[in-house]
């Protein structure tokens, strides 16, 4: 089952920056996102133009209630692309809809065209009408007018050029997890993916996708250059002086086995250090061989190790709430900070 597109489980409750996920369903105006799932189940050969960020997670979802129908093509506002590839939750699932042949995935080019977004099958044709704030959807389906109509949706979607979106299929993804992690760590994934928000997680904030999975690992006990195998695009060894520059453990050559592309292993050394300051997660180096040593990620926070995949997010979110001392580190009120009793405010008991 696909996560919540819209209301307040949409976003982040816990204060953190809002992901572009999260803004752009926020944009929607109320019942819209409903309008088009509803309108576009069922239907076969759906052609789509104009289409925002906002607005995927209703196409997919009615998609998902289509059975057969081969791939619907969707073109896409300028920028869509480019932001799943930085939407962790939102990005796995277009992009696994993509790799099964659901959906056609294209970018309309920049113009006034761009951002008006029209539906159409054969039989009938929906646009995104009215004023912001207050738009829905307005179905036409004379046939004298839908087939022109539809005509002219189909060659908006051919000048459309081609998009890859920057985020791996879930399939693929937990597959490789399974193989370079264990099935541990894809099984808290595959949960966390299934039960979390579209717009959750994302690279804005403290807390973002990579935070996540860092914690995540860590509640496995699993070797940081393990994690950046599996996360990474293909590393630079030249970056990063071939022998882990960042202080990471990173391996030389093998540090640069190319991963699932979530982002650059290189990426996880600012979200593993913030771990680590907030008493979240711990850094122990263990030998290898020859090399420099190779850093264990381990869990010592006991909401971390007892909360389920789904609340690993929130307890982040909490404890990256909490302020931080001059090191950085979480303040810790001590005994000896505490005003005493006659320096205390006087509380009014009514």
């Amino acid at each position: 089952m696909a996560p919540p597109t819209t209301g307040e489980d949409s976003g982040n409750p816990d204060g953190d920056d809002p992901s572009e996920v999260a803004v752009a369903l926020a944009e929607i105006d109320d019942g819209l996102a409903d309008a088009v799932e509803s309108a576009l189940a069922g239907r076969s050969e759906v052609v789509a133009v104009g289409v925002p960020l906002g607005l995927l997670p209703p196409v997919l979802a009615a998609r998902e209630r289509t059975e057969g129908d081969g791939a619907w093509r969707v073109a896409c506002r300028p920028g869509v692309a480019d932001a799943l590839g930085r939407a962790f939750v939102l990005g796995t699932e277009v992009a696994e809809a993509v790799a099964e042949g659901e959906i056609e995935l294209r970018t309309v080019a920049k113009g006034p065209e761009s951002e008006r977004v029209l539906f159409a099958t054969h039989a009938r044709v929906d646009a995104v009408a009215g004023p912001e704030g207050a738009r829905t959807l307005v179905a036409e389906e004379a046939p004298d007018r839908v087939a022109p109509a539809a005509r002219a949706v189909r060659e908006r979607y051919a000048a459309a050029t081609p998009a890859t979106v920057g985020m791996p299929a879930r399939s693929r993804l937990l597959a490789a997890a399974r193989e370079t992690l264990d099935d541990r760590f894809a099984d808290d994934v595959a949960a966390a993916l299934d039960a979390l928000p579209y717009g959750a997680v994302g690279r804005t904030g403290e807390v973002t996708d990579r935070t996540l999975l860092v914690a995540m690992a860590a509640r496995h006990d699993h070797l940081l250059w393990d994690l950046r195998r599996w996360i990474g695009t293909e590393a630079n060894s030249e970056r990063d002086g071939g022998s882990g520059g960042n202080g990471d453990g990173s391996g030389g050559d093998e540090a640069n086995t190319e991963g699932v592309g979530i982002a650059a292993g290189q990426d996880l050394t600012a979200d593993r250090r913030a771990l680590v300051r907030r008493d979240l997660i711990e850094s122990l180096k263990m030998p290898a061989g020859d090399g420099r040593p190779q850093l264990r990620l381990r869990a010592v926070d006991d909401a971390l190790l007892r909360a389920r995949p789904e609340e690993v997010l929130s307890v982040l979110r909490g404890r990256f709430a909490l302020p931080l001392d001059a090191d950085g580190r979480v303040r810790d009120p001590g005994r000896d900070e505490r005003r005493p009793v006659w320096a205390r405010r006087r509380r009014d008991k009514n």
